[in-house]
């Protein structure tokens, strides 16, 4: 606590340097625009409400808005237009280093009544008009605020309901006990690889992400039952939007902290035009540490970097935009090769190097036919690449390889969406996308390698272009009365490696039966193919031959219906509750008996090449949720969720068992404080409290372990265990310092105050015979420094 304290003090004594005396203000800039068309509404009315005379403005022919000298600090701002809702944003944080630029939606009424009937706009309401079951938007804000998030939007929605941390050491997402590997990815309307360094070849986290939340815009997040524009998932989606750079002044950022040194560029391409540019780049804080002689304290230093942009030209009738994210990291862990170092669970003194790259841009085009009809067109390059290679020192000095993986995966996507609003009850969309996919795949170890002498087997070892993966969908929102409305739509996908197809129908209804009550039911039918390096994992036989036993997987597929009950006591206050139930089939399993199952992919760092899997397995996840939210007002913030659930999987070997992620339940609280303390300075108190099931594990054969050297898991009793509960409290310290023209920052997160021994694994240590636990991250501070200018 004294620690706390001094800290408070010193930032208090640094923020009573050179500040200026006078009242700092900010501008603030936006567009307003129709929800459906994303077309522009000029004239919408636009009032800062805080200002203690009226202040407002008008949007012009392009729907954009500027509000000179708003003073720093907490703001709402109220935006209306005639025929459309009205829609206010509270408690916008306004610094004196940046300025605020808002992209606003409004929706059209779908009929005028007599009665002026004001609705609470919820700021967690999701962007996309198609979705209202299992969905919310989050805002950077958050992620910047939440304690333990890091910056991360990975970490930032572990905290809501639904959802569970695979680790402390990665940010993979478990929603409602599926797999990971159930969640897409997409940016900017584009699908993407996953965007985390030192991420595994079809996983979907990591432990640092490569997404950047100073680049971010307000984005979307879906648990289920997700609308007929996404396709290829089954568990969630993250929809991800960069913003657009500020088109009128040249603003800067950098920052220190955890994810790496940072530096960020936005501005105008010119004073007579309103394109823009955004840039931001990052390399790893440990790694430069390292580089200039510090002792970080670690046995191994993760080297990684990473840049994000986006540019924005908008031209007659429409916009052009490109967008790019790419990532580079390399590891090596016991380099030394002492019998300290393990890795992978290989014997000790062994050597592993690893490596990531992932890289996506795309440029986009969007064109206004009229105010009720827009076409977007984009087209995109992804890639993602992994290696990794084991090895060590055996007799006379040899070095030996044990195992060599090199593995790339290329994407060229064409993705097209058309928007039609027939009238103010009707919106019609249409899309489709063709992702041509080119891999190249070599993947080999020793066979036998704890003895003298071994077999070296090649598991994958291929190259294949022109694989094509066709998605199409249409979607339709129909409004019967302001209330009650229905969405529903079809999405097909089909992959031309077996030409295995999907059509999937998805539809969901909300009834608002009080002006802040709504009842919402959405049913969905969701297909996802399977890793692309599964159908190409070729079986040993003798002689040095092989064959591809996996290259008739079909699609895993799953019904999903859920059921929501939404509450708002008022503007600020909102309760949420969620029933689900999900039952999926031809999950990926073992032609032979056993109890393997792609339901579990993802429960560890290293995805298992598996061959000889067919289309037989079952799972089913049910469960309740409950979410208790204060939005940010009166200086302080509040969450609360809350799920109960359950997750079984049925393998080959028959029965229903526990899958790897059913934990049962899992409990979020988190809140802060905001206190002013003078020259519009703001000093803040997060806190982070959740308490979940234990994760579920597999017995180790002791006596099998000894015999082979390494660990060995008593697989016919996967996942009956579990471990002890989680819990963990974290904590974020922060002072905003306001200036002339620049916002500095400095924050102090502690992760894991209290140092609870939480579990991860169990595992053989060879050296004492026995088997040992290895615990996740424990008291970790950590120092952040942002500045804006």
């Amino acid at each position: 606590m004294k620690h706390i304290i001094s800290l408070i003090v010193f930032f208090y004594l640094l923020n009573s340097v050179g500040v200026c005396s006078q009242e700092l203000t900010q501008t603030i800039r936006g567009r307003v625009i129709d929800a459906d068309t994303q077309s522009p509404l000029p004239g919408a009315t636009v009032i800062l409400l805080k200002s203690k005379s009226p202040e407002g403005t008008t949007t012009d022919t392009n729907g954009t808005f500027q509000l000179n000298n708003v003073k720093v600090g907490r703001q709402d701002i109220q935006i209306s237009f005639v025929g459309y809702e009205t829609k206010t944003f509270r408690n916008l944080s306004l610094n004196s280093g940046k300025e605020l630029v808002l992209d606003v939606e409004l929706r059209e009424k779908v009929s005028e009544i007599d009665e002026v009937v004001v609705k609470a706009y919820q700021k967690d309401q999701p962007k996309n008009a198609m979705a209202k079951v299992s969905a919310r938007s989050f805002t950077i804000e958050e992620t910047e605020r939440y304690a333990g998030s890091w910056g991360d939007p990975s970490r930032m929605a572990q905290n809501y309901a639904g959802v569970v941390s695979a680790g402390d050491q990665r940010n993979d997402i478990i929603i409602r006990g599926n797999s990971p590997i159930g969640l897409l990815w997409r940016m900017e309307d584009v699908n993407i690889p996953n965007p985390n360094h030192f991420g595994a070849l079809g996983a979907t986290g990591g432990p640092v992400s490569i997404l950047n939340n100073n680049v971010l815009t307000n984005s979307d997040f879906f648990t289920g039952a997700f609308p007929a524009e996404y396709g290829d998932a089954l568990s969630g989606v993250f929809d991800l939007e960069m913003r657009n750079g500020n088109f009128r002044n040249h603003e800067f950022t950098g920052e220190i902290g955890f994810n790496g040194f940072e530096l960020g560029a936005e501005g105008p391409f010119s004073d007579s035009s309103n394109a823009s540019y955004l840039a931001n780049y990052r390399y790893s804080t440990m790694d430069v540490m390292d580089k200039i002689g510090l002792n970080m304290g670690v046995g191994a230093i993760p080297e990684y970097q990473d840049l994000n942009f986006k540019i924005n030209v908008p031209v007659t009738n429409g916009n052009l935009s490109m967008f790019g994210i790419g990532g580079l990291s390399h590891i090596v862990l016991g380099e030394d090769r002492d019998s300290s170092n393990y890795s992978y669970d290989t014997p000790q003194g062994f050597r592993t190097e690893n490596g990531s790259d992932m890289g996506a841009t795309g440029i986009s085009y969007v064109y206004f036919f009229n105010r009720n009809l827009r076409l977007r067109n984009s087209l995109a390059v992804t890639g993602h690449r992994v290696s990794t290679t084991i090895d060590s020192v055996y007799e006379n000095d040899e070095k030996r390889m044990f195992y060599h993986e090199n593995n790339e995966q290329w994407k060229v996507g064409w993705y097209g969406k058309l928007v039609y609003k027939l009238n103010s009850r009707n919106r019609l969309d249409f899309g489709a996308s063709i992702a041509n996919y080119s891999i190249h795949y070599v993947d080999s170890s020793i066979e036998n390698w704890t003895s003298s002498r071994g077999e070296y087997i090649k598991m994958l070892d291929v190259s294949k272009n022109n694989l094509l993966v066709t998605q199409v969908y249409s979607q339709w929102q129909h409004h019967f009365t302001n209330d009650l409305t229905l969405y529903t739509g079809l999405h097909f996908q089909y992959f031309n490696l077996n030409n295995s197809w999907a059509l999937e129908p998805r539809t969901n209804i909300e009834w608002r039966f009080r002006s802040n009550q709504s009842i919402s039911l959405g049913y969905g039918y969701h297909t996802q193919l399977q890793p692309f390096f599964l159908y190409f994992v070729e079986t040993h036989l003798d002689n040095q031959n092989y064959i591809q036993t996996n290259k008739n997987l079909g699609f895993s597929k799953s019904n999903q219906i859920v059921l929501s009950y939404d509450y708002s006591f008022n503007p600020n206050l909102r309760m949420k509750l969620e029933t689900y139930y999900q039952y999926q089939h031809d999950i990926p399993v073992e032609e032979k008996k056993s109890y393997f199952s792609l339901a579990n992919y993802g429960a560890s760092f290293h995805q298992n090449r598996m061959d000889s899997l067919v289309n037989e397995g079952l799972s089913k996840n049910y469960g309740v949720e409950f979410t208790l939210e204060k939005f940010f007002k009166d200086n302080y913030y509040f969450l609360l969720t809350a799920s109960l659930f359950d997750s079984k999987y049925k393998p080959s070997a028959g029965g229903y068992r526990n899958t790897a992620f059913n934990g049962n339940y899992v409990v979020n609280l988190l809140g802060g404080y905001e206190l002013d303390i003078g020259n519009q300075n703001v000093l803040a108190l997060n806190v982070r409290l959740v308490n979940a099931g234990g994760k579920r594990y597999t017995p180790i054969d002791l006596a099998e372990s000894a015999k082979e050297n390494y660990t060995v898991f008593q697989t016919d009793k996967a996942y009956e265990r579990q471990f002890d509960d989680y819990f963990r409290v974290d904590a974020r310290l922060s002072l905003k310092i306001n200036q002339k023209r620049i916002t500095q920052e400095w924050a102090l997160d502690i992760t894991n105050v209290t140092d609870h021994n939480n579990i991860f694994s169990r595992s053989y240590d060879a050296s004492a015979d026995k088997i040992v636990r290895n615990y996740q991250q424990g008291f970790f501070p950590m120092m952040f420094y942002t500045i804006n200018f």
